[in-house]
């Protein structure tokens, strides 16, 4: 008999403690350990100071398998895994572990971004129609109430028919968000200064347009220098009474001190599952005010939601493990313009 073959490249789980229970199931293991030479129980914290057997896992990895809490791949790291190279992110954006080392080395990278795009869109659509709705307020005033009611005539400037949503941000979220409001009689406008056509059916205006126009301006741009605040007081007096701004992005897009005063009197409504800071300190008004949503980061992917990111993260592995290219290769030049 002939030995066979074996082409199964070594792989090292990095992430955070506890991630990986939560990430992977007892499948993905299985399929895990047929794609790759790994020890799914062998997982990394901390690549700084490696115990011995994840520094001897580390020298013999060709692919690097992360998630939430990955160590940052310094020079230093690499330094202590020769073989390397991929890493492949079971998670969305790479900016926190993937640094400038890593593309002077040449390493290939992937992210299940567009996997943990879609509860965000998912999460956003039904704010967007629930704020139509003022499902909120109604709530409220329901158990404030506890009685017959004139709703038909407290609702009159209610409902979604064919009201204007202004989506910030051509992100892969925002290009989702469109799609799903493609079969409600709604407008759409969209502000993005990268996009010169927009898609079929959307309405490409500058962001001070978008926000005198929209009943509901919703925020899908990534965090960077140039997106700083740029919800800024200007956006936010321009928004006609009544108005909901959600944001799902980043909470340093929304310039809060310009925000709460619109909110304090009523004049605006907000979804917001992202502040800056990331925890509004305790005596902060968004937890109280009726006019105000506000969630803790969940719109992204969380319980069994983890599990399609893992599941898009292992189709990358066999991918690398066939030759072929990445379906989701990230790029040095990709981190200027996205989250």
């Amino acid at each position: 008999m002939h030995p066979t073959t074996d082409n199964r490249p070594a792989l090292l789980l990095a992430m955070g403690p506890g991630v990986d229970e939560r990430l992977l199931t007892a499948d993905h293991h299985a399929r895990l350990t047929r794609l790759a030479h790994t020890d799914p129980r062998l997982v990394a914290h901390d690549l700084t100071a490696p115990g011995p057997r994840v520094a001897a896992a580390l020298a013999e990895a060709e692919i690097l398998f992360t998630c939430w809490g990955a160590t940052p791949l310094t020079a230093e790291v690499l330094d202590r895994a020769p073989r390397l190279r991929a890493v492949v992110h079971a998670a969305g954006s790479v900016k926190h572990h993937i640094t400038d080392a890593c593309w002077e080395r040449g390493l290939r990278v992937t992210s299940a971004a567009a996997a943990n795009a879609l509860p965000v869109a998912e999460y956003t659509l039904a704010a967007i129609l629930l704020a139509g709705k003022r499902v909120l307020r109604s709530a409220q005033r329901y158990a404030e109430l506890r009685t017959d009611h004139a709703w038909l005539e407290e609702s009159t400037t209610w409902g979604n028919y064919r009201r204007t949503i202004g989506i910030v941000g051509a992100s892969r979220i925002g290009r989702r968000v469109v799609e799903l409001l493609r079969p409600f009689d709604v407008e759409i406008l969209l502000y993005d200064p990268y996009v010169t056509t927009p898609p079929p059916g959307v309405e490409l205006v500058g962001l001070d347009d978008l926000c005198a126009r929209s009943t509901v301006v919703s925020v899908h741009a990534p965090q960077l220098p140039a997106t700083y605040r740029m919800i800024g007081p200007a956006q936010l007096a321009a928004m006609p009474d009544g108005t909901t701004l959600i944001n799902t992005a980043r909470g340093s897009l929304v310039d809060e001190a310009a925000l709460l005063p619109h909110l304090v009197t009523g004049r605006l409504h907000a979804i917001l599952d992202v502040t800056d800071p990331e925890l509004p300190p305790a005596d902060s008004p968004l937890y109280t005010l009726p006019n105000v949503l506000l969630t803790p980061h969940v719109a992204g992917s969380l319980g069994n939601e983890l599990h399609r990111m893992a599941d898009q993260a292992l189709e990358e592995v066999a991918r690398y493990g066939r030759g072929e290219p990445f379906a989701e290769e990230v790029r040095a030049s990709d981190l200027q313009r996205s989250a």
